[in-house]
């Protein structure tokens, strides 16, 4: 289990985290939610040990592991990918170089008795070798790699000839070998198209550790996770669901809040009236100075923030085209000797939203450039009648003025009719208050893709041609852009990665692969249903673990301590149990009570957290039935409901302190074994 307790950090004099308490259970998935500098990535680099907090500590048992994946500013060097890639299993790697070494050693030495020696020595390590995956290790760094969108020959390229977001799946791809007891992913998807995101959830889903991850991609987050927990003003708020239901029940319980809030505003104001009516009469002295001291009892409710509602925005009415808007026919595009397109025919008709999938590098941006005419290839392109295009490029940022300021950059596209929504359209995309006075040249390489984004929404097009328009897009921001294009009433091609989008938005889906195209009617769930049923996808995404590789899992990810092998070698299923009493125990009675202490406390630490769990899901009821309007004007009920509730809140807080002493008594069985 993973326990903050009373955890704080400042930063420039703002408390990012303020004396949080918070606890996560082992194999549990938890998005972590909120806005743009709500101090997510900062959380988990607390959490993963890469920032001291200020105050408070985190408490785990001994020997977990964590991974962490940044969302940038990783670069690999020197070495292979392979060799990259494999060195997170330095251990089993060592021992290989061991069991080499003894290897050569036994041909040469012709004692018996050392012959023996080494020989015991042999069998314990590759028991060990076993244990930890050796012999499979090279067809799970495959399955991985392969998983991850690297081919074959990608295996001997030096890791600092891939590009940046190639280097974040190296990274990724490292710690998904590491396996560490607790992954923290921030943003595990930002660089990764359909089929390797598909690939990565699945295999998510069969990973036998605790996660907790940020992410924009909403369809990502809704079939991984089973809890939210919110981070707001430094504390964090906790639901028990996927992202879809974090938006409904967030909103649900800020109405309750600001329903109570309203009451207790009434009821102050009720007192103070009768304050204010008779402090000067004598004969009431005594009722006043109760309704005085009655007022300063009261504890006042602070409404949370508003959860934000989804701001609406129009694009202006495109004129209308012909039926056919666009065709694009026997196209071929070769880069030097490099075939990316071959002979491919496309047809677009008016008020289609088709989007175009597939690995990155199989040609989407290329027959998107061709569609907007700024491609050359072999081949014939025609427009339909009264076609108005806007194309918005993944390089659409070098078209702005740097001198200009954001909102000088809409004011030059935007129609007279769209001027006073200008303001509006920037909220939607994160530019509020003074940020819309800010120079290009100053912004971002995200914040300038907003304004690019921002300023082809200006124009009364009626075809779109959007490249991964919900790239450094928030989740509120893509949910904007969503509703627009959903009421567009032109046609709509564009390149998403974002599954969610997909389904939401496309009528047809056109997959590019192999330098070919296939045409797939419906939106995103009827073309992984199609593709399903020809046979060209499993029902299941990802992979699945060995069975040796799960059950070593799961003996590093119960509720005890997490020891170095010198620590559990009565757990480890390798060797003869004769070498390893004799490498870590004088004899088998101290090994036999050893093991009998250790398994009293970790079945007491076992009870006490299915008893936290219990407790904490009774908690979390009675704080909804709290949180009902009315709740308190009938004290019969309300009145048991509040003492059940505080006398569980003294329970949870006299468990938690006797994990803590007991993880604190595992902790000294095992250096004992160990010494």
């Amino acid at each position: 289990m993973l326990v903050l307790k009373d955890l704080s950090l400042f930063l420039g004099g703002r408390a990012l985290i303020d004396e949080v308490n918070w606890q996560m259970k082992p194999q549990e998935r938890v998005a972590l939610i909120g806005g743009n500098g709500a101090g997510k990535s900062t959380f988990m680099k607390v959490i993963a040990g890469l920032m001291e907090p200020d105050a408070g500590a985190i408490l785990v048992p001994k020997g977990t592991s964590f991974g962490y994946l940044p969302q940038d500013g990783i670069h690999f060097r020197a070495r292979t990918l392979y060799e990259e890639v494999v060195s997170a299993q330095q251990e089993v790697l060592q021992i290989e170089k061991q069991i080499k070494s003894l290897e050569a050693a036994m041909e040469i030495i012709q004692d018996e008795n050392e012959q023996s020696q080494l020989m015991e020595r042999y069998d314990v390590l590759s028991e060990r070798f076993r244990y930890l995956g050796g012999y499979n290790l090279e067809a799970e760094v495959g399955k991985v790699l392969d998983g991850l969108g690297f081919l074959r020959a990608d295996w001997e390229r030096s890791c600092e000839n891939f590009s940046g977001g190639w280097q974040m799946r190296i990274a990724l791809a490292r710690l998904l070998l590491q396996r560490p007891n607790w992954l923290l992913l921030d943003e595990p998807t930002n660089h990764l198209d359909l089929d390797a995101r598909n690939w990565l959830e699945g295999y998510l889903k069969e990973y036998p550790s605790g996660i907790l991850m940020v992410s924009h991609d909403r369809f990502f987050i809704d079939s991984l996770v089973r809890r939210c927990t919110e981070i707001y003003n430094g504390k964090l708020s906790d639901y028990e669901g996927n992202f879809s239901y974090y938006e409904v029940e967030r909103e649900r319980r800020y109405e309750a809040i600001e329903e109570k809030a309203r009451r207790q505003a009434e009821e102050i104001e009720k007192i103070e009236r009768f304050i204010d009516r008779f402090r000067y009469q004598a004969s009431k002295a005594s009722q006043v100075q109760s309704r005085v001291k009655q007022l300063e009892k009261i504890e006042r409710i602070v409404l949370p923030p508003r959860p934000s509602k989804t701001m609406s925005f129009s694009f202006p009415k495109p004129p209308r085209s012909g039926r056919e808007v666009l065709q694009i026919t026997h196209a071929t595009k070769h880069y030097g000797e490099l075939c990316v397109l071959e002979d491919i025919s496309v047809t677009v008709e008016r008020g289609e939203r088709l989007a175009l999938v597939g690995v990155n590098g199989a040609g989407k941006s290329t027959l998107m450039r061709m569609m907007a005419g700024g491609e050359p290839f072999v081949g014939e392109r025609q427009e339909g009648y009264q076609v108005k295009l806007s194309f918005f490029a993944q390089d659409q940022t070098q078209v702005l003025i740097p001198q200009h300021t954001v909102l000088q950059s809409l004011e030059e596209v935007a129609p007279y009719e769209m001027m006073p929504q200008l303001r509006t359209l920037l909220g939607c995309f994160l530019f509020q208050g003074d940020d819309v006075f800010k120079k290009i040249s100053v912004l971002s390489g995200g914040e300038k893709s907003r304004v690019s984004l921002a300023r082809m929404l200006m124009q009364p097009a009626n075809l779109l041609l959007m490249d991964e328009p919900t790239n450094h897009l928030d989740m509120s921001s893509q949910q904007v852009l969503l509703q627009a294009l959903k009421q567009y009433d032109g046609t709509i091609v564009f390149v998403s990665h974002d599954r969610f989008f997909i389904d939401q938005l496309a009528t047809r889906i056109i997959e590019i692969k192999d330098r070919k195209t296939t045409s797939y009617l419906g939106n995103y769930e009827a073309y992984i249903e199609k593709k399903i049923s020809l046979g060209l996808l499993e029902g299941e995404t990802g992979v699945r673990f060995t069975t040796e590789t799960t059950r070593s899992n799961e003996e590093t990810n119960k509720p005890k301590a997490v020891a170095s092998p010198t620590t559990t070698a009565s757990k480890e299923p390798s060797g003869p149990r004769e070498q390893r009493q004799q490498q870590y125990f004088e004899t088998q009675q101290q090994r036999r009570e050893f093991e009998r202490k250790r398994r009293i406390v970790t079945d007491e630490i076992s009870s006490i957290e299915s008893a936290l769990a219990r407790k904490e899901e009774r908690l979390a009821v009675l704080e909804v039935m709290m949180s009902e309007s009315g709740f308190y004007e009938d004290f019969e009920r309300s009145g048991p409901i509040i003492e059940e509730y505080d006398g569980l809140k003294e329970e949870i807080a006299q468990a938690y302190a006797l994990w803590e002493q007991l993880q604190e008594t595992l902790e000294t069985l095992d250096n004992g074994a160990a010494a």
